[in-house]
């Protein structure tokens, strides 16, 4: 399949478009070296500088890898990016869904793994929570950014406890979505409140060492908001 040539406007964004979907369509196989700078100029009709431009963008989108004396070779067929973009437009309940799946599991990891500097963060992440809260205990309204940035956080130091460099790096990936339902949910009058009690059992949970108490614990503590959001779509 032939690459077309760019046009005049906006060379580099035009490239890595075009080289993007090649890669994507598997015009060449992962391990495979792409063509060389020279070849890929002369085909596109721009410079070697536009070129090398492109695929350095599409080297850290983590799609293509270049080795010095070698070439550039594709890694992924997949542009973390468009992965990104697809968990930005994904609703609350399916951010929910998400995270059961992938909390439910760091928990259960972090029963077996967790050292005692997670189970600090965990409790200094829900202990300065507190500090924006109304005196009825629930988020204050002109924190709500603030009170879902602890929560993010006590999130993350459970998926980290885990000590599995993959999860954690997808959870990181993830974090923004699950702080933008977050702060969605908190601002939602018909969403249940966050209870500080579900939070303080998942901790304990972590901390006897019990995998499947954990990951029971990280369950509960999610299903209550999916099952609010499910009544909300149900009633709409």
């Amino acid at each position: 399949m032939a690459l077309r040539a760019a046009g005049r406007q906006s060379l580099v964004d035009t490239v890595v478009e075009q080289l993007r979907t090649q890669v994507a369509a598997g015009e060449w196989r992962v391990g495979e070296r792409i063509p060389t700078e020279h070849a890929l100029a002369e085909q596109l009709q721009v410079g070697r500088n536009t070129v090398r431009e492109a695929v350095r963008v599409l080297v850290h989108a983590g799609m293509l890898r270049s080795r010095q004396g070698e070439g550039t070779f594709v890694v992924s067929t997949a542009d973390p990016g468009d992965i990104l973009r697809g968990l930005q437009r994904a609703g609350v309940r399916d951010v929910l869904e998400l995270r059961i799946a992938l909390e439910a599991e760091a928990a259960r990891l972090a029963a077996l793994r967790h050292e005692p500097a997670d189970l600090a963060r965990m409790r200094a992440a829900l202990d300065a929570q507190t500090a924006f809260e109304d005196p009825d205990g629930q988020p204050d309204s002109g924190s709500l950014e603030l009170y879902a940035d602890h929560d993010v956080e006590f999130h993350k130091a459970v998926v980290e406890a885990a000590h599995n460099p993959a999860l954690t790096a997808t959870y990181a990936w993830f974090s923004s979505s699950v702080r933008e339902a977050l702060v969605t949910a908190l601002g939602d009058r018909d969403m249940p409140r966050i209870i500080h009690g579900d939070h303080h059992a998942l901790m304990e949970a972590i901390a006897s060492g019990d995998p499947d108490v954990a990951a029971r614990a990280a369950r509960t503590l999610l299903e209550r908001p999916k099952q609010a959001v499910e009544s909300l779509l149900g009633d709409s």
